[in-house]
């Protein structure tokens, strides 16, 4: 498939995987009479596909192109086929917010709660990167310093996790942590869903710098390429676009890694090419999930978003670091 045809194709699946969520669900109800009952008005199935699927399905198309956005624009700045959002903190700073408001009841204050302290935990990890790495630094030193504020995010969520006294509040920040987008509504989309596309206007607006960094940062400095600027532009994209999107569906892993590395070959290699492949890829990745997490509900309690898509991303990455090491040998 060439880049050409591979966004119409995609755009295809989209669409097919979006009716799929909308019309799969826990309630024994045929496509034609949920849509035909919530045009009409009937309560329950507008109840159904109105209030509790489309929140769902805009959410996974939303937070799935964001992961795979951000992933691609990560990789494409360190030059590191590894790289994801969590690699600098982006991810962990939003998990430590989030969990720091539901160990200290502020969750249950107003339903914005939550999101804004995972927007204001991404904002602090992203502040601490900088100040660590400095503006001008190579990316050595950004990845380091990302590393190094990851850590430092999960073993202080380890440490409120070990000091949460009240049962009920344990139990919400695990169930958070495992990463679930059920249950979500249209206030939720609300909140998440400008954060989501700003960030990734500001993501796929980098194109053209991280085209020209794939030949060196002297190179690209030499074109024209303010690579400060870059940087700061990268990560604050990837702040609003990941920390909305962990906001409101808790920690999902390795969509940000697995998307870029699938749509790599149908973009030539091109960054700027990438981005919008990767965004494409990540919603849909994370919406066939979500339906796949439904679909299992049969065989037991349901399993949540964020351990599927580890139990099926944690092989890809292995197997990317046998062909990585291959290849190097």
């Amino acid at each position: 498939m060439t880049c050409r045809l591979a966004p119409p194709a995609l755009f295809g699946l989209l669409l097919s995987l979006a009716a799929s969520s909308l019309f799969t669900g826990y309630v024994d109800m045929s496509p034609q009479h949920l849509l035909h009952g919530a045009l009409s008005g009937e309560p329950i199935p507008q109840r159904i596909l109105i209030d509790i699927r489309l929140p769902r399905t805009i959410l996974c198309l939303a937070v799935g192109s964001a992961l795979g956005l951000t992933g691609a624009a990560m990789q494409g700045l360190l030059r590191n086929p590894l790289a994801e959002p969590g690699l600098l903190g982006v991810s962990g700073g939003a998990a430590l917010g989030a969990v720091l408001a539901l160990y200290t009841g502020f969750a249950d204050t107003f339903y914005l709660a939550l999101p804004l302290a995972g927007f204001t935990g991404t904002a602090i990890a992203i502040g601490v990167v900088f100040a660590l790495a400095g503006r001008r630094t190579g990316t050595t030193t950004l990845i380091l310093a990302g590393v190094a504020v990851s850590s430092l995010c999960g073993a202080l969520i380890s440490l409120v996790l070990n000091w949460s006294p009240n049962p009920t509040a344990l139990s919400e920040i695990v169930f958070w942590m495992l990463g679930s987008l059920a249950d979500r509504s249209s206030h939720d989309v609300e909140l998440a869903l400008p954060f989501i596309a700003l960030g990734a206007l500001l993501l796929l607006g980098c194109g053209r710098g991280l085209r020209a960094l794939t030949l060196g940062e002297e190179t690209a400095h030499s074109l024209g390429v303010d690579l400060a600027r870059l940087r700061v532009r990268v990560l604050i994209g990837s702040a609003l676009a990941v920390g909305a999107a962990v906001s409101v569906s808790g920690s999902i892993g390795f969509i940000g890694l697995v998307a870029p590395h699938l749509m790599r070959p149908l973009a030539g290699g091109d960054p700027a090419r990438l981005l919008p492949l990767s965004a494409l890829a990540g919603a849909a990745l994370l919406t066939a999930a979500d339906l796949a997490v439904r679909l299992l509900h049969n065989t037991g309690p349901e399993l949540k978003l964020g351990v599927l898509t580890a139990l099926v991303g944690a092989p890809f990455f292995l197997a990317l670091i046998l062909r990585t090491r291959q290849e190097a040998a």
